[in-house]
């Protein structure tokens, strides 16, 4: 994988946003997903290499409560927090323009973003994203019951965290789960606190679509447990320049389960 530099920035509310890059060229910047252990690194392993080698610059941040950033408790953690905390750490790195790339909770991050900051938008590209329906009903889909677990309490361990990464892929992609993947998410996980995920509180931006007017490229697994893959209609109606890929027999994580194609289709899309 690129040599990563580091850096993390003092944002808003006295918090710490930490961020790698690597390569040069225009910025893209991979927002991750929750879930216990995120971090940019390793939601986008199989990503960073293939960019870079595009021409670009790959922009891998932490948001707040996960990797290398500040996990603040006793907080409401709202799409509102990361997406102006990433924002203020992102302009200080001196990102002034950049396309976006965002994986579930990371894709309602970069539509909020579009909509606050329609001029630092270049082009998105969303893997399943969140935040595109009521909070409410994404708690009946079966992913989020198969997550629930010992995550912030004594017991939690690295056999609950494997197969917590399985529950985010179609069982086909199991070989994909390393050892190495496990360890660098349970490193992450043993550090949150459960207020990351139980006092996570994100709106509807669905009514909001319409409003953008950047390209758009959506990515769904049709087997994704956690956002249905239908939600893909939802962007292609209401936004006037999208185009949309569902792969069969893919889960949640289309940028690790089909990472050559994936790679692929985005780096023309933003060439």
């Amino acid at each position: 994988m690129a040599d990563l530099k580091e850096a993390t920035y003092s944002v808003a509310g006295g918090y710490d946003i930490h961020l790698k890059e690597a390569g040069s060229g225009p910025a893209v910047v991979f927002i991750h997903g929750s879930g216990p252990g995120a971090s940019g690194s390793s939601n986008f392993r199989r990503n960073i290499d293939a960019f870079v080698d595009a021409g670009f610059r790959v922009i891998l941040p932490d948001l707040i409560g996960y990797g290398a950033s500040s996990k603040p408790e006793g907080i409401d953690y709202t799409l509102a927090l990361f997406t102006d905390t990433l924002y203020d750490a992102l302009r200080q790195h001196g990102v002034d323009k950049a396309s976006l790339v965002g994986n579930s909770l990371g894709g309602a991050i970069a539509i909020q973003m579009t909509l606050d900051h329609p001029e630092f938008s270049e082009k998105l590209i969303m893997m399943a994203p969140g935040a595109v329906a009521e909070q409410a009903s994404y708690f009946t889909l079966p992913g989020i019951a198969k997550m629930r677990s010992g995550f912030g309490g004594p017991d939690f361990n690295l056999e609950e965290q494997r197969r917590l990464i399985g529950n985010l892929m179609h069982p086909d992609s199991a070989h994909l789960i390393s050892d190495q993947l496990v360890a660098e998410r349970f490193a992450v996980a043993s550090t949150q606190p459960k207020d990351v995920l139980v006092r996570m509180k994100t709106p509807n931006l669905g009514p909001r679509l319409g409003e953008i007017a950047h390209p758009i490229f959506v990515f769904w697994g049709l087997n994704d447990e956690f956002c249905p893959e239908e939600h893909s209609r939802l962007f292609l109606e209401a936004c006037p320049d999208v185009r949309a890929i569902t792969f069969a027999r893919c889960g949640h994580w289309v940028q690790v389960e089909r990472a050559s194609e994936f790679n692929n289709y985005s780096i023309d899309f933003l060439s």
